[in-house]
């Protein structure tokens, strides 16, 4: 059994500090294909302002997303994912593989 002190467990408690929060995975699949404005991902999402406010100033703080203002009138925020944040994908992928495997009980063969 892992040990709560394990380097393993530590690292994952961080991992879930980062992605852990209700909105996190569906905010960033939001911007996987590319930069977003803020409200096309709070309307996309069906997210309230406070809580898409909240979880991309955690993801920001952590190296995952950036912030660009675009000075131009109107000035418009867009967000985007680091190299970081986009090689989490490879996680995402076997997320969906384990939950296609052992949680999706139809016998679709599709994959991500």
């Amino acid at each position: 059994m892992l040990n709560a002190n394990h380097p393993c467990a530590r690292s994952i408690r961080q991992v879930m500090d980062i992605f852990g929060g209700k909105w996190s995975f569906a905010i960033i699949c939001a911007l996987h294909a590319g930069p977003r404005r803020f409200n096309e991902i709070r309307n996309d999402l069906g997210i309230s302002t406070k809580s898409l406010s909240d979880v991309l100033k955690n993801l920001e703080a952590n190296g995952i997303v950036t912030r660009t203002v675009h000075s131009a009138a109107p000035i418009t925020v867009e967000y985007a994912l680091t190299e970081k944040g986009s090689d989490f994908e490879q996680v995402f992928i076997k997320m969906s593989e384990w939950g296609m495997k052992w949680l999706n009980h139809s016998s679709s063969e599709e994959t991500c």
